[in-house]
């Protein structure tokens, strides 16, 4: 099993579901892409000031999430090359953490 399955099955009673994003394998949650399958390398919806994008930006290979590949990275999002999947666990669950904390924020009127 590849890491994106087991990751997709690991998270599922967490209201996690596999689905695409720019055609590619996704996770979303609510709808929403928290991590995305690009190539040997998976982005991960962090947040900018994110503890977790701290950390992730020091593992080697790791860069903003461009997935059109011509210099136009999301700036909450980090990619994290198969050389680091030991880290992509931890990042997709830092990736959901913070989708349900902007979910729990009020909305500006």
């Amino acid at each position: 099993m590849n890491e994106f399955q087991r990751l997709t099955r690991a998270l599922l009673g967490e209201g996690v579901v596999a689905g695409k994003m720019f055609g590619k394998d996704a996770l979303k949650y609510e709808s929403k892409a928290i991590a995305c399958l690009l190539a040997d390398t998976m982005g991960f919806k962090v947040g900018r000031d994110s503890e977790a994008m701290r950390t992730a930006m020091a593992y080697p290979g790791a860069a903003l999430f461009d997935p059109s590949g011509q210099g136009r990275p999301f700036r909450d999002w980090v990619s994290v090359p198969e050389s680091s999947i030991a880290h992509w666990e931890t990042l997709v669950r830092a990736a959901l953490t913070a989708a349900i904390e902007a979910e729990d924020e009020p909305k500006e009127a």
